[in-house]
């Protein structure tokens, strides 16, 4: 199942990705509704690179992140891992190749057995979806374990764990499995900051350098400090594609995302047609009568460099076709 239009060396390439669920009514009469939850995404993901997905709750990102491992099927659009169709296979398919695709749960108390040691935790991944024998993932356990700090806590059970050790278990039993692609959701929610930092340098600092990532956050702190790209996303779509060690966000919602000083958060309904953007953007030009941002979407449009794109109309986008 490869595809002509696979790039070389990347790890994740996401080509027009399109997710429409169907919402039922209140009542058993209520007519069903199409609700987008991601509209046409595009990116790639090269091996040793961590890239961001940042938006509001709702903005697409976690299931966008979800489709990428195979945990829901496209609409439409094509998810290429390793350069090998991923969406469309059976789950005996993927089942040989899900330890190379690995998850960081928001919840980690949650994927935690409470009857399990750390570990424990770690030992029974590598005999199930790694494949080595006990003896051999008893000590692969130990040293994952003991880079990620955690060498004293090895028959440590889940509540006898800080938030932060529980975390890095979860970790552990990922970076273990020696993955391809590690997709965090949320990994550092309801830490305090020194505990974020520490968290994210452990999976940062120990991916595999054939690893690639996607951090999956609602703290724009983070996407600056420990991400190469962040791909900003409102209303199922990415408007803005940046790296932050070259340029600065320039669409008007990114740039209050990472500087909330500056303005507010959208507080009207976002816009069903043209930019989505467009009732809360405090560009005069988005209301002015002959502009293009109620009528159409804007594409993303290359800014200052490649690794620059961005959806506005203020900045050179065009229609999308």
């Amino acid at each position: 199942m490869s595809s002509p239009d696979s790039p070389k060396g990347a790890v994740v390439a996401v080509r027009g990705l399109v997710k429409t669920f169907v919402q039922a009514g209140p009542w058993p009469w209520s007519p069903e509704r199409a609700v987008r939850a991601v509209q046409g995404v595009d990116f790639e993901v090269a091996p040793g690179e961590v890239i961001a997905l940042v938006g509001q709750s709702g903005s697409g990102k976690t299931t966008v992140s979800r489709i990428v491992l195979g945990l829901e099927e496209p609409t439409d659009g094509q998810i290429l891992l390793d350069g090998e169709r991923w969406d469309g296979r059976t789950e005996s398919d993927r089942r040989t190749r899900r330890a190379r695709y690995q998850y960081v749960p928001q919840d980690a108390m949650g994927a935690l057995d409470p009857q399990q040691t750390a570990l424990e935790h770690v030992v029974e991944t590598l005999a199930v979806l790694g494949g080595r024998d006990r003896a051999q993932a008893k000590a692969d356990g130990v040293a994952m374990l003991q880079r990620l700090g955690l060498g004293e806590r090895l028959d440590a059970l889940p509540r006898e764990m800080s938030g932060g050790e529980q975390r890095r278990v979860t970790l552990a039993r990922v970076l273990a499995l020696d993955p391809s692609l590690v997709v965090a959701d949320e990994p550092t929610s309801g830490l305090d900051p020194d505990r974020r930092a520490s968290v994210l340098e452990a999976l940062v600092g120990n991916l595999p350098e054939h690893a690639g990532c996607i951090l999956v956050t609602h703290d724009m702190t983070e996407a600056r400090e420990w991400c190469d790209r962040v791909l900003v996303m409102l209303a199922g779509r990415v408007i803005e594609e940046i790296d932050l060690a070259e340029s600065e966000p320039a669409h008007p919602y990114a740039r209050i995302l990472f500087d909330p000083w500056s303005g507010a958060v959208p507080r009207e309904p976002l816009a069903t047609q043209g930019c989505p953007y467009q009732p809360n953007c405090p560009l005069d030009t988005a209301r002015a009568p002959d502009s293009p941002c109620g009528r159409a979407v804007p594409a993303l449009t290359a800014m200052d460099g490649p690794e620059h794109r961005v959806a506005c109309y203020a900045h050179g986008s065009s229609s999308q076709s």
